[in-house]
């Protein structure tokens, strides 16, 4: 199918990207009942984002003649014999005056109709409204007959909470099972919990909690049978049993940095037993003085352990279960995260946020009060750098809501109380509230 440039004034524009199908038209019938037909009618309209019926019915108002679109067949007739040439130049009007933005000129609009019954052309590359002509004869059958309204994001999202919602239900119901299962167990269940108990109390050795006697397979197996899930009566609580598991759940790299956590208090019971003047014991001073010079805040060393991590290659998920294990706060943890993935860049945070969007998905989805946590570590985070960085704010915002990172509701939420707390003239709410002003009007758009 031969296509052309949508609008006139770019026909001549050999890499112009809207483009829409040639003008097929047939003549049917005779006599008072000959009529025009337009072929493609449908593969037109669709390429304007328009309704067919619109362009048909502007057919007929400029031409004084009775037009119809078939919305079960897709066939378009307008009564009389009609070139095609004539159409052509009838179909570039209604470009102009229904597609075209009145700023730009760029066709990618959408139809608005306000309250005050005004129809108007919403350009999606530059931002302008344009109001068009209500004296047209057509503006009165787009009134009649509106065009269907887009689900927005605010919709998709809803969807997501609510799916969020049923799996929190699920999960919920689960645990209730399991529970009631506990409670329905004979009292053999209970004499072989308090044997296992018994047994952890009397601190046997890891030979002995690992290789029962035959007496006690034969009970283990009999517990084992009357209920596979109540695998906690059993959980070894010791250390050793906890590094064992560490070893078996993760790789060997993240489990060899858990095991470094785990050892760090018998390591520091061992220097401090040492007053040796060792090379090693020498920088541990060293270490400790710096600290408290002030040459290494805690915030920084939670920093470049977070990155130390990250150079490791290291999963969403692996680096989620790290964090837990280190100390500090939920906010310090997450702005060191923050920190940590964009301490190293001067500019184009944006960017670097879309491609490590992975590892901040994963440290707010434990629950929806995470987000809120993200967004004061971005605070923190553009509030020490320069006026010049302070641009992206507003990118990394939209970066993180388009990436279905952050939600609309907690955004606003952290620009209102940033607000409310006195740093009103701060630059970094001057930054973002563009972003604001777009969620917000966005979102009376969709109400609309």
């Amino acid at each position: 199918m031969a296509l052309q440039n949508i609008g006139a004034s770019n026909s001549d524009d050999a890499f112009y990207r809207y483009k829409m199908p040639k003008m097929i038209t047939k003549i049917e019938g005779r006599g008072n009942g000959i009529k025009t037909n337009i072929v493609n009618m449908v593969d037109i309209a669709k390429a304007l984002a328009r309704p067919a019926s619109y362009t048909t019915k502007y057919f007929g108002c400029e031409l004084g003649a009775q037009s119809k679109f078939d919305e079960k067949s897709g066939t378009s007739h307008v009564n009389g014999s009609h070139d095609t040439a004539k159409l052509a130049g009838l179909l570039e009007n209604f470009i102009k005056k229904y597609v075209q933005c009145y700023g730009c000129g760029n066709p990618e609009t959408e139809i608005l109709i306000t309250k005050s019954q005004m129809v108007q052309l919403k350009c999606a590359a530059c931002g302008f409204i344009s109001d068009v002509d209500m004296r047209d004869k057509l503006t009165s059958f787009i009134l009649k007959n509106p065009p269907e309204s887009k689900k927005g994001s605010k919709d998709k999202k809803a969807m997501r909470r609510a799916e969020k919602e049923r799996l929190k239900e699920g999960e919920a119901a689960d645990e209730e099972q399991k529970k009631l299962k506990i409670k329905k167990k004979g009292p053999s269940s209970s004499k072989d919990a308090k044997a296992i108990s018994s047994k952890k109390k009397s601190g046997g050795s890891d030979e002995d909690r690992t290789s029962p006697t035959h007496g006690q397979n034969g009970e283990k197996e009999e517990f084992d049978d009357e209920d596979n899930g109540d695998i906690q009566w059993q959980t070894d609580t010791s250390l050793e049993a906890a590094r064992q598991r560490i070893k078996e759940q993760l790789s060997s790299v993240t489990a060899d940095m858990v095991m470094l956590s785990t050892n760090e208090p018998e390591k520091k019971a061992k220097q401090s037993n040492k007053a040796s003047d060792s090379p090693k014991s020498a920088s541990t001073r060293e270490e400790k003085s710096n600290a408290e010079n002030g040459n290494s805040s805690p915030r920084e060393s939670l920093v470049n352990e977070v990155k130390a991590y990250l150079k490791k290659s290291m999963s969403a998920s692996q680096l989620q279960f790290v964090l837990g294990s280190l100390p500090g706060s939920a906010q310090e943890k997450m702005t060191a995260l923050f920190a940590a993935l964009l301490d190293s860049f001067e500019k184009g945070f944006s960017k670097e946020v879309i491609k490590k969007k992975n590892y901040l998905a994963a440290a707010v989805a434990q629950d929806e009060g995470s987000q809120l946590l993200l967004l004061h570590a971005i605070e923190a985070f553009f509030g020490k750098l320069s006026s010049s960085a302070l641009k992206e704010v507003a990118l990394v915002l939209k970066a993180l809501y388009d990436c279905d990172v952050l939600e609309e509701e907690y955004i606003v939420q952290w620009y209102q109380e940033g607000l409310e707390g006195g740093s009103k003239k701060s630059e970094i709410w001057k930054k973002a509230e563009p972003f604001i002003d777009w969620l917000q009007s966005a979102e009376s758009e969709s109400e609309e």
